[in-house]
């Protein structure tokens, strides 16, 4: 549990959470982090010795639990409390946001297999972007996300815009390579991707052995602009200034200094780096 997660709802329903656990006769450890990597750390060590793993936090908590999991080579079923300020993978699976019902949900629910994508020697739950609204997922300061909420990305998002100028990146992939300047970029297994655009369900599976990826070039003029936010509204993506289609692995390659996020933390950049897909590396619980 990350005990500064959102606005730090899930403190107040911690004896609560327990005793939903307990009631279905689980023995329950409990591990509150401390820093970046403690959940990680934690569930590389004891993953092994449990029927169920929780997490209760935001995408980061959420990424560090599967990638210590995926680590140690564990594949215990994984149950999400989403408490964090934006919850993009758990918005993609319809978690409950009440506290105390999404814990229940675990209980009765069942795990369901899910891809993973892995970045280099990361993994990743739903999303690796650059570019535009991606710093201010990391960036924005945790009292401002506490405030704010979503809203804290979107306004830190649109004060990045103002600064941001677009990237040179070459995507190679199984039977394509696409080379261009971009201000945004997404390799993704989601329907919300970077707390701002919704992905159609028709577009994504998200246990199909396969990524998404969504790049978005600098608009020429107004008409590429009116484009755009068309192309994004009625989530047809088919506009001359964006590209979105679905792959197994993709390698990029990108100036070495542009930072990428893995759900929502900060990745340093790499000049070239191998994405690939995870098929179904995880089992998380859903509602039944």
């Amino acid at each position: 549990m990350n005990p500064y997660a959102g606005m730090r709802r899930a403190n107040r329903y911690l004896a609560e959470i327990l005793t939903i656990f307990s009631q279905a006769d689980y023995e329950v450890v409990v591990r509150m982090t401390c820093g970046t990597g403690d959940a990680r750390r934690f569930v590389r060590e004891k993953c092994a010795d449990m029927d169920l793993i929780v997490c209760a936090g935001g995408d980061g908590t959420f990424n560090e639990t599967i990638s210590g999991m995926l680590e140690a080579g564990c594949d215990v079923p994984v149950g999400y409390i989403p408490c964090g300020s934006t919850n993009d993978f758990a918005n993609s699976l319809k978690l409950s946001s009440n506290i105390l019902q999404a814990a229940r949900d675990i209980v009765e629910g069942a795990p369901v297999s899910y891809d993973v994508g892995k970045f280099g020697d990361s993994y990743f739950s739903y999303v690796a972007s650059f570019g535009a609204f991606t710093k201010a997922s990391y960036s924005t300061p945790q009292n401002i996300k506490n405030a704010l909420g979503h809203t804290a990305y979107i306004l830190e998002g649109i004060q990045e815009l103002s600064q941001l100028k677009p990237t040179h990146v070459r995507i190679q992939m199984e039977n394509a390579v696409i080379e261009d300047d971009f201000l945004f970029g997404a390799v993704s297994n989601s329907t919300s991707v970077a707390g701002v655009l919704t992905l159609s369900k028709d577009k994504v599976d998200m246990s199909d052995g396969k990524l998404e990826i969504m790049l978005v070039k600098a608009p020429k003029d107004l008409t590429e602009v009116a484009d755009l936010i068309a192309a994004l509204q009625k989530q047809t993506y088919n506009c001359a200034a964006m590209t979105f289609l679905s792959t197994e692995s993709v390698k990029v390659k990108v100036s070495s200094n542009m930072d990428w996020t893995l759900d929502g933390e900060r990745q340093a950049g790499v000049s070239e780096v191998d994405v690939t897909c995870v098929h179904r590396g995880v089992q998380v619980i859903r509602p039944c």
